[in-house]
């Protein structure tokens, strides 16, 4: 608006000085005619300079608006972008903690279920002190599924000799306890009975592990129970 009443203004200036020069003119007598086209011409070059300007001026504020419409589609880019790389962080992290969740579901999984075999379908599968150590295992209120766990263990432990001892530290008998005679609580005859000796070693896992197979899995990650 500002620009359109420059121009108007500009018109309506060299308009009135056309008139001021006309009617001086006509006053001025034979010399009128040739100052009539002295101020036409002026007015004229006027008329011209001023659109020139202006013309100028659109220009400049078209470049000024297609600049800053550039700079804002820039800006946009740069948003769309940043938010893109957010949400493949976000993905990303999502993926590596749902990956930490399965490690975490599988360990426990595995924790839980220290032996994945076979179950023996009952005791009669088994002879000699392992046959024994089934039956006194259910007695002692545990399931059949917990026995491969028991049977590994003591496997590791003494091979399942009632009359295994350890040298080095004193464990004696089929579940290797330190020193024997802790047997002895059950009966006197702890040296030589393989009940004896697997009647304590179910109380002692019962007591510190819960299960066979909670002794069997801290045997497996320690090497010891």
């Amino acid at each position: 608006m500002s620009r359109l009443w420059s121009r108007l203004g500009a018109r309506t200036a060299a308009v009135a000085l056309l008139s001021v020069g006309v009617a001086g003119g006509f006053y001025l007598g034979e010399d009128r005619e040739t100052q009539q086209q002295g101020l036409t011409a002026q007015v004229s070059a006027e008329v011209d300079r001023v659109d020139f300007a202006y013309q100028r001026e659109r220009q400049s504020a078209h470049q000024v608006k297609v600049a800053k419409q550039r700079a804002a589609e820039y800006q946009a880019k740069l948003r769309a972008a940043q938010a893109a790389k957010e949400a493949a962080e976000r993905a990303r992290k999502a993926e590596a903690a749902a990956a930490t969740r399965k490690r975490e579901r599988a360990a426990q999984n595995a924790a839980a279920k220290p032996y994945d075999g076979p179950i023996p379908a009952s005791c009669e599968e088994y002879s000699g002190n392992r046959k024994i150590g089934c039956a006194l295992m259910i007695d002692a209120g545990f399931g059949i599924a917990e026995f491969p766990c028991l049977e590994k263990l003591w496997t590791k432990e003494s091979g399942w000799n009632h009359k295994a001892s350890n040298s080095s530290s004193g464990a004696y008998g089929i579940p290797q306890s330190l020193p024997g005679s802790k047997m002895g609580s059950i009966a006197d005859d702890w040296r030589t009975n393989p009940a004896t000796q697997i009647k304590w070693g179910l109380g002692y896992i019962k007591g510190r592990y819960k299960t066979p197979c909670g002794a069997w899995s801290y045997f497996q990650n320690n090497g010891h129970y």
